[in-house]
């Protein structure tokens, strides 16, 4: 398997932002850490191996970015204000950074495929729901979808809008909703097992539904877990079904 890393300054957020791929060829995947981790996190726990055949077989080239949660929602010591200042500054990295190095990486028409587990699936989420004319789709595994799970009790305009549980219902753009619903890949897709939420999956798919956007929803037994053989079981199953 292929696997190039390279890092720059970013303007966005003020430091060096590594950005690890894997592959060649394909559609292009780009995975969000969850909670606190690193660009390294989804090797390290073996989705990378699990992705092996899709990726050297040309079907998917995957690129893997650094989380910024820990200067942010999950920083107990910072005001609420201030963490939705540095959410903000992380969405434009990602819109203005890292979507430009993966195009520029690939070709311009290449499909652009965000994915996260846990509070990776709601960034991954809300990242293709804010620029839905420059992603392409989304596969978010075992989320929640609203950001006041993580704010502990802040909530103003930035958490908003930011809180796809919170801005879908009231989404009336008519550019926003027709670029949404043209995605053929919105997933969501959740266990049953210890630690899952599956009613989240859930709600958020009706609010979905209340907004004619087309998604799958899929949700796992009993048996499948909030960790990582869980996540390391479903995306394969996508790349192999849906993609």
């Amino acid at each position: 398997m292929n696997k190039e890393t390279t890092q720059w300054y970013s303007p966005a957020l003020g430091c060096e932002m590594p950005i690890v791929s894997y592959g060649h060829y394909g559609f292009a995947l780009l995975l969000v850490p969850t909670a606190a981790a690193d660009y390294l996190e989804y090797e390290r726990f073996q989705l990378m191996e699990s992705l092996k055949p899709y990726i050297d077989g040309g079907k998917v080239k995957v690129y893997s970015i650094n989380s910024i949660n820990n200067e942010s929602w999950l920083n107990n010591n910072m005001a609420g204000e201030h963490k939705a200042i540095r959410h903000n500054q992380f969405n434009e990295y990602v819109f203005n950074e890292v979507i430009p190095f993966i195009r520029n990486n690939t070709s311009p028409d290449t499909e652009i495929i965000t994915c996260g587990a846990s509070f990776g699936a709601l960034h991954s989420m809300n990242l293709f729901l804010k620029r839905p004319d420059i992603i392409n789709g989304v596969i978010a595994m075992s989320g929640v979808y609203d950001l006041t799970e993580y704010s502990k009790g802040f909530f103003d305009d930035q958490v908003y809008i930011n809180s796809p549980a919170h801005y879908i219902p009231n989404l009336t753009n008519d550019w926003f909703l027709q670029h949404i619903r043209k995605s053929r890949h919105i997933h969501i897709l959740t266990g049953s097992g210890d630690y899952e939420d599956p009613e989240a999956s859930r709600r958020f798919s009706g609010i979905l539904n209340a907004k004619a956007i087309p998604h799958t929803l899929d949700v796992w037994g009993s048996e499948w877990k909030h960790d990582w053989p869980t996540w390391r079981a479903m995306l394969p199953v996508y790349l192999e079904h849906h993609f």
